[in-house]
């Protein structure tokens, strides 16, 4: 077993099922290994910055990761765009980037760059396996962090020889650990502002729009009057007939800002307060009014639904029809 299939095999058995895919020289021998294995799909895209838009788009729509494989640190740039994006929504990815065999990056051939360096822009975990017998225990490694809540991009770079060379046999990924949930003190915070029946809204992003996190929500706005808005970045958003009514905050600043105007209490879970995309003259960049009290429920790593669970309890509105 060489080290791109004891690769291929480690992230089959992590809970990886599809492989995006814009390879080149450096990666035919991870091809192969797909090819021989079948234990992943492999799908082509036709440009990079399609194969990371797919694994963010089935990261988003899965709510688990996928692999990518990029040719070098020029594949790895002309993905980073939509690498981006799923940075910005929290989209579990993981990216297998060749590169150029550990003896021949001396020499410096046509495509060698800093691939750590451009990696580094759009990932929350960067390592380069070093040896065939260390890929496996880097796999596990990327695996795990793509799963820390609420998700996260791992870059994994595989120089041609390590590819290669003799591999270790596969390992299985421990599973996720268990996301913590916000201190207590923050939940009867947010339960006293809702129930001082003043202009309140939640704000809304991560796992809490779609799913069971949104008729919570809903459960709290029919009791307390609250309105609901959704952040910009919102990965996935349940919409249609019988769902929960939200509302996306509108991008054009005016706009938001009269939709804000009026709160006094704003409740953020995922993201923090408002802020415009973009600085205008004579313009806001907060987009909240002086007057409202922020409210930042849960922190990035913290379980935003869960958060909604117990804030549900504290307003006693489980009961509360939608």
């Amino acid at each position: 077993m060489n080290g791109a299939e004891s690769l291929v095999r480690t992230l089959h058995l992590g809970g990886i099922e599809v492989c995006f895919a814009n390879p080149g020289t450096s990666e035919m021998h991870f091809l192969a290994a797909l090819d021989r294995t079948n234990t992943l799909r492999c799908v082509l895209g036709l440009h990079e910055n399609i194969v990371t838009g797919a694994a963010d788009g089935y990261a988003r729509m899965a709510q688990k990761p996928a692999a990518t494989l990029l040719h070098l640190g020029p594949g790895l740039a002309n993905g980073i765009a939509n690498l981006h994006n799923a940075s910005r929504a929290n989209s579990p990815i993981i990216n297998i980037v060749g590169e150029h065999a550990t003896d021949h990056i001396q020499n410096d051939p046509p495509l060698a760059s800093d691939i750590e360096g451009l990696a580094r822009t759009v990932s929350d975990w960067i390592k380069t396996s070093m040896t065939s017998h260390d890929v496996a225990d880097d796999a596990v490694e990327a695996i795990r962090q793509a799963n820390v809540y609420p998700g996260n991009i791992s870059t994994l770079i595989l120089p041609a020889d390590v590819a290669w060379g003799r591999g270790t046999d596969p390992l299985s990924a421990p599973p996720a650990t268990d996301t913590p949930a916000p201190p207590g003190r923050k939940i009867e915070q947010a339960a006293k502002a809702l129930r001082d029946g003043e202009p309140s809204a939640l704000y809304l992003s991560g796992k809490v729009v779609c799913g069971s996190g949104i008729e919570l929500a809903g459960k709290i706005a029919v009791k307390t009057g609250a309105k609901l808005y959704i952040a910009p970045t919102a990965s996935r958003i349940d919409w249609g007939a019988g769902r929960v009514a939200v509302k996306r905050l509108p991008y054009i600043i005016d706009q938001a800002l009269s939709d804000l105007a009026p709160l006094k209490h704003l409740i953020c879970f995922g993201p923090p307060e408002p802020v415009a995309a973009f600085a205008y003259p004579d313009k806001p960049r907060r987009l909240s009014p002086e007057r409202c009290k922020i409210q930042q429920v849960t922190a990035p790593e913290e379980d935003e639904v869960q958060a909604l669970e117990m804030l549900v309890d504290a307003l006693g509105a489980h009961k509360t029809k939608l």
